[in-house]
């Protein structure tokens, strides 16, 4: 599932959340809402590419992941988990979601 936002500062982004509604990825702003669906259906193709995901442990020893786009720019960044396996789902849905979506949602 995957939920566009706007920010006060009149910036937009998108949430992709778990199928029980969960937030697993923020995305970075963009500045109209069209901007965000042009980097999603970008994105969708590229879902099966290992390349766009960038795993991260904290300092606090929190796992973390990021989703970037084919050029390597970040477009979102994950909570935070206590657990590698925990990171890893997180991924697995992240990826599974983006792929389920619609041409245009």
């Amino acid at each position: 599932m995957l939920e566009i936002k706007k920010d006060q500062a009149g910036h937009y982004s998108f949430v992709v959340k778990s199928p029980q509604g969960h937030p697993l990825l923020e995305s970075v702003p963009f500045p109209d809402p069209e901007a965000v669906q042009q980097q999603v259906a970008q994105l969708r193709p590229q879902v099966q590419n290992p390349a766009i995901v960038e795993r991260t442990t904290g300092h606090d020893g929190k796992f973390r992941f990021a989703l970037k786009n084919a050029e390597g720019a970040v477009l979102g960044h994950s909570q935070a988990y206590s657990s590698e396996a925990g990171m890893e789902n997180g991924i697995k849905n992240t990826l599974n979601g983006l792929a389920d979506l619609p041409s245009k949602f």
